[in-house]
């Protein structure tokens, strides 16, 4: 009678066990067999692919023969993992000149590369997003990762960028102190709406003002990702208004170029523009791509693709700043550079920290904090109190 009481009392306490559990979502499949913590951690999303397989396609908002710039500093990234990975030319499809503000023809370059057997495709511009969120929807086992912007899915439609708000400060650093006017010019793609331009203003802004706090950054929009001419004209009124330093976020090494011929000094964005304009450029806040290429396809390759968002920084050496032209550099540059990258690689320095004071005598920010990588990349539509738009 003991033994059927104490069966009897295991039975029961089992059933409130599993009646306690969290009920299990009837639309997955049982598990065949238990999963450790540790393969759980590097189980993808989305099924391997044999390397000798895996094609890449690339949409490019400009040609990566130009040899400079946006472009081609994506190209050189995908170049970098082509290189690392030992893919085969054929493996990477490209399509370039690829405008970002045409859906049709982001579309019809997409499709192009998926009909080449294109397993992953990333879209190097902003402009880009909608069309390839549409797509991933479409064609679930592709997977589309998009540079810049916000939208992604989780699964084979993630976002890609970094933190070169890092590398901008660092090169405001070297443009304080520089300049003599006290007037430095900044090329911008986009207005105040735009966190991803707006914030790198901000970075430099800051990174002058900390060697130089009575110098001013003078911003002039162009409105469009890509635009040579307007670029150019930007960059020549800026240096009409005095600016001896002349910055960018831009496509082209124009205004680079601007300021090389006006005698005049620049920082360079993407690529190293020094080899543009040697005797202007003082250093360039540049991309290694090749850093989340390769991880990406990788990923595919093992199996381990998560559809995670990906946003790097100095510390995964996808961001920094070119070397430093020091034939042309103000003294004490180096080291002020140097003192600024240790701070930031030990995480005693992280750009937006504590209270920032903004151009329309209000404040940002709290003492002790700093902003989050939510409000750096999407909350950012405010300027630093230097700055000033043309």
């Amino acid at each position: 009678m003991k033994k059927f009481l104490s069966l009897i009392l295991a039975l029961s306490l089992v059933f409130s066990l599993t009646a306690c559990s969290p009920k299990q979502d009837t639309k997955q499949e049982p598990a065949k067999e238990e999963t450790t913590k540790e393969e759980t951690s590097t189980q993808g999303k989305m099924p391997a692919v044999a390397k000798e397989d895996i094609k890449v396609g690339v949409i490019h908002i400009g040609n990566p023969a130009d040899g400079s710039g946006y472009t081609y500093a994506h190209d050189q990234g995908i170049v970098g993992m082509q290189k690392a990975l030992g893919l085969d030319d054929s493996q990477i499809i490209r399509k370039n000149n690829v405008n970002d503000t045409d859906p049709t023809a982001t579309e019809t370059a997409i499709l192009e590369c998926i009909e080449e057997g294109a397993n992953i495709i990333f879209g190097t511009s902003w402009g880009y997003m909608d069309t390839m969120e549409a797509l991933a929807a479409e064609y679930p086992d592709v997977i589309f990762s998009h540079g810049s912007g916000y939208k992604s899915n989780g699964t084979n439609f993630n976002n890609y960028f970094g933190r070169i708000y890092q590398a901008r400060y660092i090169s405001g650093i070297v443009a304080g102190l520089k300049t003599e006017s006290n007037l430095i010019g900044y090329v911008a793609a986009m207005g105040q709406e735009n966190s991803e331009v707006t914030g790198g203003i901000n970075a430099f802004a800051m990174g002058v003002n900390s060697v130089n706090p009575d110098a001013k950054v003078f911003v002039k929009v162009t409105n469009s990702w890509f635009s040579p001419e307007e670029e150019t004209n930007a960059a020549k009124a800026l240096l009409a208004e005095g600016c001896d330093v002349i910055a960018q976020h831009c496509d082209t090494p124009n205004p680079q170029l601007e300021a090389e011929k006006s005698g005049a000094f620049g920082i360079g964005y993407n690529s190293d523009m020094s080899k543009d304009a040697p005797k202007a450029t003082l250093t360039s806040a540049v991309w290694d791509w090749s850093q989340y290429y390769t991880w990406a396809v990788e990923n595919l390759i093992n199996g381990t693709w998560t559809g995670e968002n990906y946003y790097g920084g100095m510390e995964e050496k996808l961001v920094g700043i070119s070397p430093l032209n020091e034939s042309i550099i103000a003294e004490g540059t180096k080291e002020a550079v140097q003192d600024a990258e240790k701070r930031i690689l030990d995480g005693s320095f992280n750009v937006f920290d504590g209270v920032i004071e903004t151009n329309d005598g209000k404040t940002v920010g709290e003492e002790g904090k700093t902003l989050d990588d939510a409000t750096i990349t999407g909350g950012i539509n405010w300027y630093f109190k230097t700055v000033t738009v043309k």
